[in-house]
């Protein structure tokens, strides 16, 4: 491939530089009509997500909910200038709040979405989109009845330009055709939160109870799998799966390991491994070529040649690195820039399109019918395992 084909080529990749279609300059501009938004949900995510809300043009939190003291405390300590409410229907129902981030266990997520739609809110929900693979479909049925609110889904990462770099240097061919992926999200860890009251333990730790959760599937594999969805073009048609709790024996229902193998349509297999008992390589998604390999890491990516070759004539189209590099099998990294100058959150980015989508009423990257893909596929995994059988997608 020349150089002026992988430009044409790339250019899907530039375009993602503006998600629903807007200027970076427009995404950016800062005017005197914020978005204003409530938090629903103010514990881990919803605080950390509240944080990054400081520092982003156009968006001002004015109203947050929770039922914990303590994290009913944190919030007004954050924001001493917003609304605290316990009840969240009660914060729907304030007409002063255009749009709501929704960042509570995820057994709540298809009520709480609903009823914010219902109210005429705008809704950031965080992933997994739902419990099961029914509420996936309803809330997809549900979001039709209300074209004019935007429902975007919490996978961050599609708003992250690393990806697109990376998805172009796929699409471009320059490290051949890919047939493999292999995903992990490990961690050392008991993936516990500190309980000061013993009788909020299920509150605080929902993570570790099949009731209100789906585990390591749905908390930290969805995002790989919305990827692999994404760069698929497809959701998978089957998966097989196997884990348990094997490691930290101390009351949890949901596994403290998991992996699976996914089929899609074009022929491609992806594992997907989480495991809570060894951190080694945390993050990655290794994409296996004939011609080469992508690992991506938290915030960079690599390109490992596979065999050297006068083929590759113009890496330096994609990387900055000289053909000749790539031919003695030296890894490089991919060379990619953020929607700005400055080096953001994932989360950041999705919320600034967020409000972008709001006030040009755009659709989102991550919208309802990606959300259900990722839910149903995750939630697939999970039945795969429980049941030591194959599933297919219905």
């Amino acid at each position: 491939m020349d150089r002026r084909r992988f430009l044409e080529n790339g250019m899907y990749g530039l375009a993602g530089m503006a998600f629903s279609g807007v200027s970076v300059e427009k995404l950016f501009a800062r005017d005197n009509d914020p978005l204003r938004i409530g938090m629903i949900g103010f514990g881990s995510r919803g605080s950390g997500v509240a944080s990054i809300m400081k520092n982003i043009p156009n968006l001002s939190l004015v109203a947050y909910c929770d039922i914990i003291k303590q994290q009913m405390h944190a919030a007004e300590t954050l924001f001493p200038n917003a609304v605290g409410y316990r009840d969240y229907r009660k914060l729907l129902n304030s007409s002063s709040i255009e749009a709501v981030y929704i960042a509570l266990p995820e057994h709540l997520h298809f009520v709480a979405a609903t009823e914010a739609l219902e109210a005429g809110k705008h809704v950031y929900l965080e992933k997994t989109m739902t419990h099961t693979p029914e509420e996936a479909d309803q809330l997809v049925d549900l979001a039709g009845r209300y074209p004019k609110s935007v429902l975007q889904i919490g996978h961050q990462y599609r708003y992250y330009q690393l990806y697109h770099k990376v998805f172009e240097v796929i699409r471009g061919g320059f490290i051949g055709d890919v047939k493999q992926y292999e995903c992990q999200y490990n961690r050392n860890s008991n993936w516990r939160r500190p309980v000061s009251d013993p009788s909020l333990e299920r509150q605080i730790n929902w993570r570790m109870y099949k009731e209100y959760s789906g585990g390591l599937m749905t908390e930290l594999c969805a995002h790989q799998v919305d990827i692999l969805n994404w760069f698929n073009r497809s959701h998978p048609l089957s998966v097989v799966a196997m884990g348990g709790i094997d490691y930290w024996q101390d009351g949890r229902e949901t596994f403290d390991n998991i992996r699976a193998v996914y089929a899609y349509p074009n022929g491609v297999k992806a594992s997907v491994t989480s495991i809570l008992s060894n951190s080694y390589n945390g993050y990655s998604i290794r994409v296996l070529g004939t011609k080469g390999t992508i690992e991506i890491q938290r915030t960079k990516a690599f390109a490992f040649p596979e065999v050297r070759s006068t083929e590759l004539t113009t890496v330096d189209g994609v990387t900055g690195a000289t053909a000749e590099s790539w031919g003695q099998g030296k890894p490089m990294e991919l060379e990619f820039q953020n929607q700005d100058d400055q080096n953001r959150d994932p989360t950041a980015y999705a919320l600034m399109d967020f409000i972008t989508c709001v006030k040009e009423g755009k659709r989102p990257f991550s919208n309802v019918e990606t959300g259900r893909e990722v839910a149903k596929s995750v939630l697939l995994a999970n039945r795969a395992a429980e049941s030591e059988t194959m599933q297919y997608w219905a």
